[in-house]
């Protein structure tokens, strides 16, 4: 991942020689002050320090309109959210219904929940939202962006269940939902979707009730869903499915991993075949909704030409949660996490433990490689009024750290986020969150956890103005960008102004899918380190550097991906980049 050589030994020879010079004519006092002053001011910082890494909290918007309980990140750096079409009178009144007809004060119209807005996109230059449209309800539904930024929506409730969605971000804000008139062969609601190596093609899997999986768009007029036995052997009735919502991750050599309940597979899709079955997660309790743990892919990585695979589980709500939540009794969740690797033959579930239990909560990849582990609750289970105990404090996970040391608590925040919580990534550094609504309906008054329409920022301490100094900036691609993709395995060329290196000499690039993220699951989150072939130092501070593009898009499906430049664990401000086939 270095890209900056070490000082030759000639230079580290003089240096010596000067600094034994240098002690033989000085005092023992000054020679103390010395060096203590140079550990201070050198031009390294000391990121292994603990101080003052906690992170801070933005307060955005206090009215967003709608509960953020479904929200992504568009290659315009503008957010989508939305809820559900059926929930009643949102924060956000609209003038017209739309159909066209004028929304009036009666009593009626007051009541209409099609006189309120159920969608926003949120600019976030601006700090401002605007209304979107939507014909049918996508609550509980699923989506995955296509290689030219196109959001493709799935499912939701009732009328929604089988439908299918687009939004194409635009830079005039006048871009909106459009249904497709194509369906779905089965209804989906709480089901995952993965974007897949083929050129624009998804696949949607489960949902209450189906066991089945299928394709979007389908390759034949005739073709339907096909069935997985894996979700029927996972089905928890009593527990209200427990896997729905499975962990779908893609893996490098292009076969679907899929988690649901406490077990997993390989599944090849092209083959319709299950290739590989992972041994069942230690421990009790379940981790899908609605025992709503979460699930990552860690970073994929060069170093091995990308062909090591690892995912994460943590979290999730302990055996008997739902019917316990239902009589008024909220069981305390699962503290512990569990990390596989998932290619080769020594698969195995590396267990180990958050500082508190949690469900409810999101799981992002940070620049640095590190996940931040933010939102949730502490006992019960998903669902309406079924989650008590509100975990205000993200967690920080670093996991090239050794066991029992990857996990740091960060600061708290005072807003509960909990049940249709969301949180994602944003180009700047920031993490937006947005979301919780533990009730049905919009309820504000007299509740433990009133319905949350603020919208916050979570600033990872690394975006600090303190580190300024260290953190490259002006950024410009070449060789891709705007309407020319970069093809898989090309060369192209990144420069940015660097003031500082840090002392361990490394400079990193990683490229960021970034995620559709529902119910605790970043679906389709993606994180690669790239190679850097060469970087060299301009003047004035300006250094360009030689990239390799991702081989193939089983592991980069094609795209738009946020490219950063990391200085010893400082991130750069992200810039948009789009992989596919040249």
């Amino acid at each position: 991942m270095s890209c900056y050589k070490k000082d030759s030994p000639l230079n580290q020879i003089t240096i010596t020689l000067n600094m034994l010079i240098f002690l033989s004519c000085s005092k023992i006092m000054i020679t103390i002050l010395f060096f203590l002053v140079c550990f201070e001011f050198s031009n390294g910082v000391n990121v292994r320090s603990s101080e003052g890494r906690k992170g801070q909290w933005q307060l955005l918007l206090n009215n967003t309109g709608v509960v953020g309980m479904h929200v992504a990140l568009t290659y315009k750096d503008t957010v989508i959210m939305f809820d559900q079409t059926g929930a009643g009178q949102s924060g956000y009144r609209l003038r017209r219904r739309f159909n066209g007809s004028r929304c009036t004060i009666n009593h009626h119209d007051l009541l209409d929940s099609t006189c309120y807005a159920h969608s926003v996109e949120y600019d976030i230059s601006a700090n401002k939202v605007r209304p979107l449209r939507l014909d049918t309800d996508p609550w509980c539904s699923s989506a995955s962006f296509l290689s030219n930024g196109t959001l493709l929506q799935t499912g939701g409730f009732e009328k929604g269940a089988k439908r299918v969605r687009f939004y194409r971000p635009c830079g005039n804000h006048q871009c909106d939902w459009i249904q497709s008139k194509k369906t779905l062969s089965d209804e989906r609601w709480y089901a995952s979707s993965q974007i897949l190596p083929e050129h624009n093609r998804v696949v949607v899997v489960g949902g209450r009730r189906v066991f089945t999986y299928e394709f979007v768009p389908k390759t034949s007029p005739g073709e339907k869903s096909f069935d997985l036995p894996f979700l029927h052997q996972t089905n928890d009735r009593d527990g209200g499915g427990n896997n729905l919502y499975p962990f779908l991750h893609l893996s490098s050599d292009g076969n679907l991993f899929v988690f649901a309940n406490r077990d997993s597979i390989l599944l090849n899709l092209r083959r319709n075949r299950v290739i590989k079955t992972f041994p069942r997660i230690p421990g009790e309790g379940s981790r899908n909704y609605p025992s709503s743990g979460s699930s990552v892919m860690l970073p994929l990585d060069h170093r091995d030409n990308f062909q090591k695979v690892e995912v994460m589980v943590c979290g999730g709500s302990s055996i008997g949660a739902l019917e316990a939540a239902r009589k008024g009794r909220f069981l305390e969740g699962l503290r512990s996490c569990g990390r596989m690797v998932i290619t080769g033959n020594n698969n195995k579930w590396e267990m180990e433990y958050m500082p508190k239990p949690r469900l409810l909560h999101d799981m992002l990849i940070l620049p640095t490689g590190n996940i931040l582990i933010i939102n949730g609750a502490k006992h019960g289970c998903a669902g309406y009024e079924n989650a008590r105990n509100a975990s205000l404090e993200p967690y920080l996970y670093s996991p090239n750290k050794k066991l029992g040391k990857r996990f740091t608590m960060l600061k708290s925040t005072k807003i509960a986020r909990m049940y249709h919580s969301s949180a994602t990534l944003l180009s700047d550094g920031r993490v937006l969150v947005a979301g919780g609504n533990p009730h049905g309906r919009y309820i504000f008054h007299n509740v433990a956890y009133p319905t949350e329409l603020r919208l916050q920022a979570f600033v990872p301490h690394y975006m600090e103005s303190r580190y300024h100094n260290w953190r490259p900036s002006n950024m410009t691609i070449y060789g891709g960008g705007g309407r020319h993709a970069i093809g898989y395995g090309k060369e192209f060329r990144v420069e940015f102004f660097l003031e500082k290196r840090m002392q361990n000499n490394e400079v990193g690039f990683s490229a960021y899918a970034p995620p559709f993220t529902t119910h605790s699951f970043a679906m389709n989150q993606r994180m690669l380190k790239l190679r850097c072939k060469s970087l060299d130092r301009k003047g004035g501070g300006w250094v360009v550097a030689v990239l390799e593009a991702p081989p193939s898009p089983n592991v980069a499906p094609s795209g738009y991906y946020l490219l950063t430049v990391v200085n010893g664990g400082i991130p750069s401000m992200s810039q948009w980049v789009q992989f596919a086939h040249a």
